[in-house]
């Protein structure tokens, strides 16, 4: 229980250690602080709490909210507005910014937004750039969204919790264009980095912020430290804390950054396949396709897609998941797991097939 360093010094340094890495490999700046959570839902809270103190100073002193203005995609996940709820956003303050034919947030809607609480007195607490949208995997523009944040003077998070593992790819480095310029960057290596739940790293450019947000004027004796190392219950909600970053230090350093490229490359590349096939077929047609994410659905309506999902997952050989876009019921295929071979997708296709 690493809670303080004296309770667990080894945990503490290795922490910091493995986030180290993983902040190089994806080529953010080592000015950013990093420190494990469990989910990107717990990630992003804290991200909040932090723009909060930043917004509303005042506000960990009185507990008096002023009406704060949380900002994201329309694609974003559900795990922005739990977030928000948790850092004391109304949900009408959960302002979802339109996107583009590519899913992606429009940078002018976000400014006109912006504009238009300002003019009605509410305060923008922050932005959250999405870096792999859960229903497609698309980018948000980051460098776009930061400039506007930098001309209001609005926190900036990026959630990068699906697609940031492929910023360690060279050929994929710019997903992550802008994200110097943010406040804060949350990344999941439990979703596409081959690590066992659950593991969400937050980086944070200004973790004097995060460590006010959660200073008590009195410190309790028991919990008193004289030690000068990290003290990383200081920087987070709970007070107790799990090993977490042993199982990402063992995933590193089994594969390395070049084995962890290599599978990335290779479920990419099944993806690709997968998708040739899907538009190959007269019945079926590619919605949308990023990363290792699929969208597709055969060429019939909603209640035929919806009822071919349940088919699929119901004969227990395979599990898609669905969506909607533009109105119309799409599924999702997702590859991630270290051991899924191109084998297991040409399987699963022929069942999709069978099963229209």
């Amino acid at each position: 229980n690493h809670m303080l360093w004296r309770t667990g010094p080894s945990p503490t340094e290795l922490e910091q250690v493995t986030l180290g890495w993983l902040r190089q490999w994806m080529g953010l700046p080592d000015t950013f602080f990093g420190v494990i959570h469990d989910t990107a839902t717990t990630s992003i809270m804290h991200a909040m709490l932090a723009a909060r103190e930043q917004a509303s100073p005042q506000t960990r002193l009185t507990g008096e909210f002023p009406s704060l203005v949380s900002y994201q995609s329309e694609h974003a996940n559900l795990a922005c507005d739990k977030a928000a709820l948790a850092a004391g956003v109304g949900r009408n303050n959960i302002r979802k910014v339109p996107s583009d034919s590519a899913y992606r947030m429009n940078a002018k809607m976000l400014d006109a937004y912006i504009e238009e609480d300002l003019a009605i007195g509410k305060r923008p607490l922050c932005v959250i750039a999405t870096v792999g949208t859960t229903s497609t995997a698309s980018l948000d523009p980051v460098r776009e969204i930061a400039e506007v944040c930098r001309e209001y003077g609005v926190w900036l998070h990026v959630d990068a919790a699906y697609a940031g593992p492929a910023a360690v790819l060279e050929e994929y480095r710019h997903i992550l264009d802008g994200a110097d310029l943010a406040d804060s960057l949350c990344v999941n290596p439990h979703k596409w980095m081959f690590t066992p739940m659950d593991l969400s790293a937050l980086y944070i450019r200004h973790p004097e912020i995060m460590r006010r947000v959660f200073s008590l004027e009195d410190t309790p004796p028991y919990i008193e430290s004289n030690e000068s190392g990290l003290n990383l219950e200081e920087y987070v909600l709970p007070v107790g804390r799990r090993f977490r970053a042993l199982k990402l230090w063992f995933v590193l350093r089994t594969f390395g950054r070049e084995g962890i490229a290599r599978m990335l490359r290779a479920q990419i590349e099944m993806a690709r396949h997968f998708a040739e096939r899907v538009a190959a077929h007269p019945d079926f047609e590619v919605v949308s396709t990023a990363f290792s994410l699929v969208c597709f659905r055969a060429k019939r309506d909603n209640d035929a897609n919806r009822a071919l999902l349940n088919r699929i997952n119901a004969s227990g050989k395979a599990f898609l998941s669905g969506t909607v876009l533009q109105g119309r019921f799409t599924l999702r295929l997702a590859i991630g797991n270290w051991a899924t071979t191109e084998q297991d997708v040409l399987e699963t296709w022929d069942l999709i097939v069978a099963s229209l």
